[in-house]
């Protein structure tokens, strides 16, 4: 499970801790963009990390439809026919949640790859149609357990990126910082 850690050193839990918010409508405005950039980082990971949760979910609730088909004498598609299609659906179809505009890669793809496959590693789910039924079901408990957590987390860090994006936007509206100066420095390359 994706947890906060209180004084924690990874980027989630530097962006979750109540500090980071504490003094933004004192911070320079650099900083108040840095921080932003910080939680707009991690929101992607832990979007990308959902991608590939709901991913495997769809795998698995793909194998217990197609049982269920199966026991009522239907014949259909095996999970390996359908493969391409259920993954083409989870990455290109719609996304739920609030539809951010991601300007950033996720930065641990790699550790959230080994992530699900540990998840994967614990469930036993190395080829769902040769799983009991018992071990699909409780990987499908596994997968949502871990999306809702990973989902928790991200509705979090959308706060706090709300937060710096007000404050920046209340610096701007009270004329405390400049369109222009910010336009210049894009310029200039600061």
């Amino acid at each position: 499970m994706i947890e906060f850690r209180q004084g924690g050193r990874r980027r989630l839990d530097r962006v979750l801790d109540p500090a980071f918010l504490a003094d933004l409508s004192v911070c320079p405005l650099d900083d108040v963009r840095a921080k932003r950039d910080d939680a707009a980082q991690e929101e992607t990971d832990l979007s990308y990390l959902r991608r590939l949760l709901h991913a495997r979910m769809d795998i698995v609730r793909f194998e217990q439809r197609r049982r269920v088909a199966t026991a009522r004498g239907e014949d259909g598609p095996s999970l390996v026919d359908e493969l391409p299609r259920i993954l083409a659906d989870n990455a290109l179809g719609p996304s739920a949640g609030r539809g951010r505009h991601h300007t950033v890669q996720p930065s641990r793809a790699e550790s959230h790859r080994r992530h699900v496959e540990a998840l994967l590693a614990d469930t036993g789910l190395s080829d769902v149609a040769t799983l009991p039924d018992d071990d699909l079901t409780a990987a499908a408990t596994a997968y949502a357990a871990e999306e809702g957590s990973v989902s928790e987390h991200r509705g979090r860090v959308q706060q706090v990126m709300d937060a710096c994006n007000d404050e920046m936007g209340r610096r701007y509206r009270d004329g405390s910082a400049s369109v222009d100066d910010l336009l210049r420095r894009e310029r200039e390359g600061a």
